[in-house]
């Protein structure tokens, strides 16, 4: 289908000038978020004591194309567009008949794809005077692009960050600090959510779930603060279209096209960045692709949850969405992929599952880290635990194409580099990775 994104080209390293919104592409549309007291759907007023009035009004935009603001292009352009690479030591190895594509994201400032949406927050939240964000960040990646983005527009940033990942990647955390935020493990004695979760267990490894709880409450207490979320909003997942848009250009570039469309899914921003640009060929244009999420069998959200309204926190501050939900109280084990420890996803993405546009698939992290060290060893790229799960189910579509000889294309997103998440690669080389 032709899309305003073929109007620019990346013969001249341009980056797309406009995000774009699935939900006029979608068989459904997502249900609106309800206020939990009434259960009638949330407006503006609801929202605007956490988010500035810019991303309030994308949020519910049901507008194909939302032009990016040039000061967000500015910074943009120092990392974009990012590269699309052909995995060709790794089909050698793998003796496969498919073609095998990535989309690297780990090439930005702050190692991952996070930065692609804490860019705009950042720009739009200044634009309105806001002094200070809160955020929760998992295994850091999110904390660390907000930190990021904060110290380019002059924010200040208090980063809530679950103690799992606070104790395995210290790494995170430094970098975090160096962009100037103030980064405290979650659960935590600084708020009331945090402090009811260490009555109840004092060794609480936190979620994403408690770590939202935390920053909504601390934002929610503070005139000059709002809150920033890293997924699962619609105005989040818009902003990550930017990798789908330039993929679309690349592979075209390349005179190919994904049969398969690979990514991992935790709250489902990086997938949706990948994927969503490419959902109207399906839906509007009946082109056959396949949407494969691929998330950790620690939290399978989008294979073993329920489709339902539910809290996006554990302390029950935010409006209930609809969505795949393990239950707003899961706490997953402690695995080494943090940024998919959330028990539920975006709504858009969960809306895509139940109507069959997009499939999903479950690891436990022994096989994730199997092909995450084939992958280093045959491409040179160190994986983030999370983009693993990506490279995991794309490793399974092209062994499939050895089986029946299929010359499939395949395309998955690396959404960030490994280069500190080197805890789990010595656990897994030295046999003591644990399946939860």
């Amino acid at each position: 289908m032709p899309t305003r994104a073929t109007k620019f080209s990346l013969r001249d390293n341009q980056i797309p000038t406009a995000w774009f919104n699935v939900i006029p592409s979608m068989p459904t549309p997502p249900s609106p978020p309800l206020n939990p007291a009434t259960r009638q759907p949330v407006g503006p007023a609801d929202l605007a004591p956490l988010f500035p009035m810019a991303l309030i009004e994308q949020e519910v935009s049901t507008a194909e194309w939302i032009d990016i603001p040039g000061r967000v292009l500015d910074v943009y352009r120092m990392y974009r567009p990012t590269p699309l690479l052909r995995a060709k030591r790794l089909e050698k190895a793998l003796k496969t008949p498919a073609r095998i594509y990535y989309k690297w994201e780990g090439a930005s400032p702050a190692g991952s794809h996070k930065p692609n949406t804490a860019i705009p927050q950042a720009y739009y939240n200044k634009a309105e005077k806001v002094k200070r964000l809160t955020t929760e960040t998992g295994a850091g990646q999110w904390g660390s692009a907000l930190a990021m983005a904060s110290a380019f527009f002059g924010l200040k940033c208090q980063v809530y960050m679950v103690k799992a990942s606070y104790d395995q990647k210290p790494g995170r955390r430094v970098m975090m600090e160096t962009w100037g935020a103030r980064v405290t493990p979650s659960p935590s004695e600084e708020t009331e959510a945090g402090r009811r979760i260490l009555a109840q267990d004092p060794d609480s490894p936190g979620s994403l779930g408690i770590a939202i709880s935390e920053a909504v409450e601390d934002a929610a207490k503070r005139a000059d603060t709002k809150y920033s979320l890293g997924s699962v909003l619609n105005h989040v997942l818009l902003h990550q279209t930017v990798i789908g848009l330039e993929a679309k250009l690349q592979m075209e570039k390349a005179k190919d096209y994904p049969d398969v469309v690979v990514g991992c899914v935790g709250g489902g921003s990086n997938f949706a960045g990948l994927a969503f640009p490419f959902v109207p060929d399906r839906t509007r244009g009946g082109r056959e692709v396949k949407f494969l999420a691929a998330e950790p069998t620690a939290c399978p959200t989008l294979t073993r949850g329920r489709f339902e309204y539910d809290f996006g926190d554990t302390g029950e501050m935010t409006p209930l969405v609809e969505m795949y939900t393990l239950g707003h109280t899961f706490v997953p084990p402690p695995i080494h992929a943090g940024g998919l420890r959330y028990h539920g996803d975006a709504p858009a993405l969960c809306r895509l599952v139940k109507d069959g546009v997009i499939e999903a698939v479950a690891y436990p992290q022994s096989k994730v880290f199997e092909v995450a060290v084939q992958f280093a060893r045959t491409e040179g790229i160190l994986p983030a635990p999370e983009s693993a799960h990506a490279i995991r189910a794309a490793v399974d579509q092209a062994l499939a194409c050895k089986e029946t000889g299929e010359e499939k294309c395949i395309l998955f997103g690396l959404s960030g580099h490994g280069l500190l998440d080197l805890q789990a690669y010595q656990d897994f080389l030295a046999g003591d990775l644990i399946d939860a």
